[in-house]
């Protein structure tokens, strides 16, 4: 069945090299099932909810890539999204988690028209790449900023804003020796280094008495989805903030994921001549489904994960290798306790280092031309000092249109890019 379905033996691969690719690929990002509650929950939402939506949203993903797409790579909420979702739209510019919501789901609309109708080209090729690539590395810095926040080593300070917390606090210590055991294990090239790195900053924090160990069982049903299924807040659909937000996520998510798939494929050595992704339509259209389905269960944007990197290196190279993912994932769902009971000064420590692997993309920025480096310096260090990456977006394409015009490059602006300067020019006197 499995060699008929995924032609194994034309990819030149086996049940068992696509088995222990997937389970490969969900050792390196099952720590979304512990980040993706503690990011989310801040916004008042259920953690225990959050779980199972995690895992839920995952699970259909990575379901559409492996049987549409057939493609080795798995999905998940993604990392930065739910930073924007939660530190943003609803902590920064202070609407409900329901309209963050409402938002995620009107995206993963559009996002699936614009991909049934070939438009994502359009939009992915009229952002200059130099924005693409801030993009990444802004997200990176507030990704790493909010855990350490979250571990109390950035504390607020009224005369400075930010400054350095204290270091004999338990959570930092436990932290600060996650970054460390999680770095050993990441320079060791160990798989699921992340996780396991997790898990061990969990222990740790066992006698400082930042981790709780959980009253029950470790196994377990489910947690419920009700206190967040399908709460949406249609009745702001029309306004400007709605706009911004929808835009945003778009945004990040359709070059988040044209980036994974680009990457991970050219790693398989799956690209065409031309340089172009196989299926990359129906590898889209799982993106797009699993944030429907996603937001529609209570969770943030749901993204193709690099991490499938790891498994394709183990030799993943069909649909057999994502559906071994989406299997595992359905398998956690029973595990919800000991996800559950890891406390955010465990995750500080992969928030910190998924920073850091987000921040690779600044290599690639060419900061010889100003009119190029001003907008990209603004929206990377916009992100965590204004605490959100949408007006981060927001500066570094303003400042990108302003510069360009002013010193005779207005040609190497594109019409949607006027287009976005108009909408954000109007959304700061909206304000």
């Amino acid at each position: 069945m499995f060699e008929k379905l995924f032609k194994l033996a034309e990819n030149k691969t086996t049940i068992r090299t696509e088995v222990l690719a997937g389970l490969t690929t969900f050792m390196t990002m099952a720590y979304i099932l512990a980040v993706n509650p503690s990011i989310l929950s801040a916004t008042g939402m259920d953690r225990n909810a959050l779980f199972t939506a995690t895992a839920l949203a995952a699970l259909i993903a990575t379901l559409v890539m492996a049987l549409y797409a057939k493609l080795p790579f798995a999905l998940a909420p993604g990392m930065g999204l739910n930073a924007f979702f939660a530190f943003t739209v609803v902590l920064g510019m202070g609407h409900s988690w329901q309209f963050a919501l409402t938002a995620v789901f009107i995206e993963g609309i559009i996002f699936i028209l614009l991909t049934a109708f070939n438009i994502r080209e359009l939009i992915i090729n009229s952002i200059p790449m130099n924005m693409k690539h801030a993009v990444s590395a802004g997200i990176g810095l507030f990704i790493a900023f909010i855990g350490l926040q979250n571990a109390g080593v950035i504390v607020n300070h009224d005369a400075v804003l930010v400054g350095l917390g204290s270091i004999k606090t338990p959570t930092v210590i436990v932290a600060l020796l996650g970054v460390i055991i999680t770095g050993v294990l990441l320079a060791k090239k160990v798989k699921g280094a992340l996780l396991i790195g997790i898990f061990a900053a969990t222990i740790i924090g066992l006698p400082f008495g930042v981790t709780k160990l959980p009253d029950g069982s470790l196994i377990s049903l489910p947690p419920s989805l009700a206190p967040i299924f399908f709460q949406f807040e249609f009745h702001n659909i029309l306004t400007l903030d709605m706009l911004v937000v929808v835009f945003t996520f778009l945004f990040v998510d359709m070059f988040d994921t044209v980036g994974t798939l680009v990457g991970v494929s050219d790693k398989a050595g799956m690209l065409s001549p031309e340089g172009k992704v196989p299926k990359a339509k129906q590898a889209l259209f799982a993106d797009a489904i699993g944030t429907t389905a996603g937001a529609m269960l209570g969770t943030s944007t749901v993204t193709t994960y690099v991490e499938s990197a790891s498994g394709v290196a183990e030799g993943g190279r069909t649909g057999l290798t994502a559906l071994s993912v989406a299997g595992l994932f359905l398998l956690a769902l029973f595990f919800a306790p000991v996800f559950l009971m890891i406390p955010a000064a465990a995750t500080a420590p992969v928030l910190f280092l998924v920073g850091l692997f987000m921040m690779t993309p600044i290599l690639k920025i060419n900061l010889e031309d100003f009119t190029e480096a001003i907008p990209a310096f603004f929206t990377i260090i916009m992100m965590p000092l204004s605490y959100s990456i949408a007006e981060g977006i927001v500066f570094g394409m303003l400042s990108y249109v302003l510069l360009k015009v002013f010193t005779g490059k207005y040609r190497e602006v594109t019409p949607v890019m006027y287009v976005l300067a108009v909408l954000f020019i109007i959304s700061f006197f909206a304000k």
